[in-house]
């Protein structure tokens, strides 16, 4: 059979996005290409210019204000001039559940930031091809169209299942140098004793990548970089890297979670579910709070980890996988073990190998280096130099205990890069640690609100300032009070600076001139 020929010269992209270093990148590939090219930098111009250009495919940005990718595309698929348009989600977060949704709200696919200009000229070239191959076969036959739907509803759920699968291998697993250095010895910080030795465990178990290990110590300290330096320094760190909070799994749902389910295996169980084991096969399975994990689970994991096969839930056999086991515990395991609660057999399972992890007090000569790692990871995200850190912010540093640990120590260099609004870091931005030794003293509120102005911009940063507050310094934290991204929160604190910046100027150059 001939191939057809299908001219796609001409055909009209509609390119939404807030950024206009994105569009340029994005106008320029698909005008080479021959394409005709459509613009929006935001969800409500999108709306009413594809109604009225009725574009061939949307490239469409999940984040921006106002109005979000997921909204703008629900409302272009309830419009009956615009519902048949394929939209192609354009995103910076390879996040799971970001990707899942785009598809649930009507996405076709979608494409990661920075874009690949060959990545978005095949994507676009593969989604036109496959339109104007449906509405050929819509418009000759009635029948063919049925089944177009049908095929297209299957592909669907299929496109669903991989992009699932797809997204966690990409997120989770070391695909590339750079990812390996992150998550690898490379990107483990210090220079202590206790934590040198750690990184000898991981090399000498290089090669023994079948040996599962526990990993230990109190929460904070990091244990889960540690177990990403294990996979990542093994054969396995090309496949894929899955980690399981054990602690958060519905006791309802932890069977299926663990080892999937088959269509129709219990009310509500509309579609297969791929489990933790099949999306970590050939790879690592971490299983954080080991210790927490449902008794009778425990029962049916140590029977996978002995025979390697896993039953779905309402499947008729197993299949073999090909799995390492990392767990961890902020728990001392035998005591539990005593009480009754973890079976001493997945103990022994388990912990094959263990590694303490250190509390960040035991190897406090580590803190320097560890608030200048954090220090240089902040000011790179909100795109400003890095500020210096005085001898007395290190030395209130160390004096610290850090009952968060690591965990704590980042939080507080966060919070302090914010107090000093990008500037040295000085004792007075530290005011976590004031209080050290004595009780916790809630901070009071910095505005009420018959304190904000009625302005937009001030009222802005007013309800910024006191969500950070609240969050303690923690900027992820006060985006989720807020229900903005992160990087806004950084531009508005900025914002802020470089206007009072510019008033001292003015101030400077009045008081000169008079």
């Amino acid at each position: 059979m001939s191939e057809i020929n299908l001219d796609l010269k001409g055909a009209r992209i509609l390119v939404v996005d807030d950024q206009p270093e994105n569009l340029d990148v994005m106008c320029l590939a698909l005008e080479a290409a021959e394409y005709d090219v459509l613009i929006a930098s935001s969800g409500a111009q999108a709306l009413s210019l594809a109604e009225r250009a009725h574009p061939d495919i949307v490239l469409l940005d999940v984040r921006m204000p106002d109005m979000d990718g997921f909204e703008t595309c629900q409302r272009l698929k309830e419009n009956a001039d615009t519902r048949d348009v394929p939209i192609i989600f354009v995103t910076a977060s390879d996040d799971t559940v970001d990707v899942v949704r785009g598809f649930e709200v009507g996405g076709v696919d979608y494409v990661l930031k920075p874009v690949q200009k060959d990545e978005v000229l095949v994507r676009v070239k593969t989604h036109l091809e496959h339109s104007r191959l449906t509405l050929m076969l819509s418009e000759n036959n009635a029948e063919l169209q049925s089944l177009t739907h049908e095929l297209r509803e299957a592909n669907r759920e299929l496109t669903l299942e991989i992009a699932q699968r797809q997204v966690l291998s990409n997120r989770l697993s070391e695909m590339s140098e750079r990812e390996a250095k992150r998550w690898g010895i490379e990107g483990i910080v210090g220079q202590s004793e206790t934590l040198q030795n750690i990184l000898q465990d991981i090399q000498m178990l290089q090669q023994a990548d079948s040996t599962s290990v526990l990993i230990t110590g109190e929460s904070g300290t990091g244990k889960e970089l540690i177990a990403r330096a294990f996979h990542a320094q093994s054969s396995r760190s090309d496949e894929p890297f899955v980690p399981v909070n054990c602690a958060t799994i519905p006791g309802d749902l932890a069977e299926s979670l663990l080892f999937g389910h088959m269509k129709g295996a219990f009310t509500g169980a509309e579609q297969d579910q791929t489990g933790y084991f099949d999306l970590a096969d050939g790879g690592t399975l971490f299983l954080d709070e080991i210790g927490d994990m449902p008794y009778e689970l425990q029962i049916k994991l140590l029977r996978v980890l002995e025979d390697g096969h896993v039953m779905p839930l309402g499947a008729q056999e197993t299949h073999e996988v090909n799995v390492r086991i990392l767990a961890a515990t902020n728990v001392d395991l035998s005591e539990k073990m005593k009480s009754g609660v973890f079976r001493q057999d997945l103990f022994y399972r388990v912990a094959r190998f263990t590694v303490q992890v250190p509390a960040l007090r035991d190897r406090k000569e580590d803190i320097p280096l560890l608030a200048q790692h954090f220090l240089n990871l902040f000011v790179l995200e909100m795109g400003i130099e890095a500020p210096m850190i005085s001898r007395g912010v290190l030395a209130a540093l160390a004096r610290h205990d850090y009952p968060g640990n690591i965990r704590e120590l980042k939080n507080v260099v966060e919070r302090a890069l914010i107090e000093s609004r990008g500037g040295d870091i000085k004792p007075r931005h530290l005011p976590p640690l004031q209080a050290k030794s004595g009780p916790e003293v809630s901070r009071p509120n910095r505005e009420t609100v018959s304190d904000f102005p009625l302005r937009y911009r001030p009222a802005e940063l007013a309800i910024v300032k006191r969500a950070v507050d609240q969050a303690e310094g923690n900027m992820s934290e006060a985006a989720r009070l807020l229900e903005i991204d992160r990087a806004k929160v950084y531009r508005i604190l900025k914002r802020e600076t470089e206007e009072r910046e510019t008033e001292e100027q003015k101030t400077e150059e009045q008081e000169t001139e008079e």
